[in-house]
Formats: C-alpha cells, structure tokens, sequence
C-alpha cells in the first residue's frame, strides 16, 4: 500500500474510455431470489464464503422531498456467483436481513452510506461487516472517491459499463428483466472482484 501522504489520481472517463470491457457475469451464473425456499438455498451457498460483494437497488424518485421507500433489491456476490434477491416476500425478506445482520462475513460494495440507512429502516437491522471499498482506496492515496469504474479501472485495466436505462429502471417491479438482474448483480461481482484484487484479509 501506498503510504497515506502519497496522492494518486483517480481515472477520468476519457482514460476509462479506452480500455477493454470487464468481464461480466452472465444471466447463467445469476439467481434471482423471491421466495423464502430460494433465499434459504442462496444463505446454503453463501455460507461457503466469507466475503461478498454488496449493493442495493431502490426505485428512483423523481419528486422533490419524495422518499424512498427502498431497498427493492439486494445483490451479494461471491467470485463465482451472484444473487439478486427481491424483498417483496416476507420469508425472503427476513432470511436477506438475517444474510445481512450476520457476523464473520465482509460485506464490501461502494457508496454504501445510504444503502446501509435504508437497511436499517426497511430490514430492521444494521448490516455488519459492511465495508466501504471508497475508504479503502483513499487510504491508498486516491484524492476522490473511487467507485466501482474506477476501481476496475486501476486494478484490472478495463471498462466497468453501467446501463443508465437499468440504473433509473424501476426496481420495485415484481418481474425484473434480464439487463436489471445483469445490472445488479454485476455490481456486487465487481464489488468482491475489486475486494479480492486488493489483497484484503477476511474480516477487514
């Protein structure tokens, strides 16, 4: 790591322009989470690793003073897969709250100041293990905060895409499409990939 005094400048969208696409996951190794019996199968595998990568999504309000009353989904990922759970079904619901309050894992994502908040409303729980990957990289010199195309950016030389049209889609719809779950889901592998790129212990 870079000592903390050492400034490093975040890529431009221009640099990041340039490089080659990230390797996304496909809709092959992406389970999409409604019912309590598919939450209880997604916690089985997830137990099987300590880290995960992390994101929310919320409906977006267009109206000023408007609140949300997000999350709708949540996405953790391992390196091998993702899950895009739907919190319409209160068993599903629960079993992600129970996956998020669970001590021992990393959650790691970025920009995870209002999803935390919205956790604590909607779940009634407070996320542990949560870590901001932001923090991270300006502990690394980096000036700004990195995010998620940054971050791909400096660790594996390529373009991290985000669908705008998926990322103002409604996410509070009870069928989600395919570019929604590859959106969110993509988030949170990119998340973990980044995590594991840096070389992080477990429990950081």
């Amino acid at each position: 790591m870079s000592p903390p005094h050492t400034q490093r400048a975040t890529p431009g969208k221009e640099e990041i322009a340039l490089l080659p696409p990230f390797e996304r996951l496909g809709p092959d190794r992406i389970a999409l989470v409604t019912t309590a019996a598919q939450a209880e199968q997604a916690c089985a595998e997830l137990a099987a690793s300590t880290v995960w990568g992390f994101d929310t999504e919320s409906k977006p309000t267009f109206v000023q003073g408007e609140a949300s009353d997000g999350p709708h989904v949540v996405q953790l990922s391992t390196l091998d897969k993702a899950w895009v759970f739907q919190l319409h079904d209160h068993g599903c619901r629960a079993l992600v709250a129970q996956l998020l309050a669970r001590p021992g894992t990393t959650k790691a994502g970025f920009g995870l100041g209002d999803d935390k908040k919205r956790i604590e409303a909607k779940l009634g729980v407070v996320p542990e293990g949560v870590l901001e990957l932001n923090h991270v990289f300006r502990q690394q010199g980096y000036r700004k905060d990195m995010g998620v195309k940054g971050a791909v950016a400096v660790l594996f030389n390529q373009r991290f895409m985000k669908s705008k049209k998926a990322a103002t889609s409604n996410w509070a719809n009870a069928h989600l499409t395919e570019s929604q779950l590859v959106y969110a889901a993509n988030d949170a592998y990119a998340a973990a990939r980044v995590y594991h790129a840096l070389g992080l212990p477990a429990g950081t």
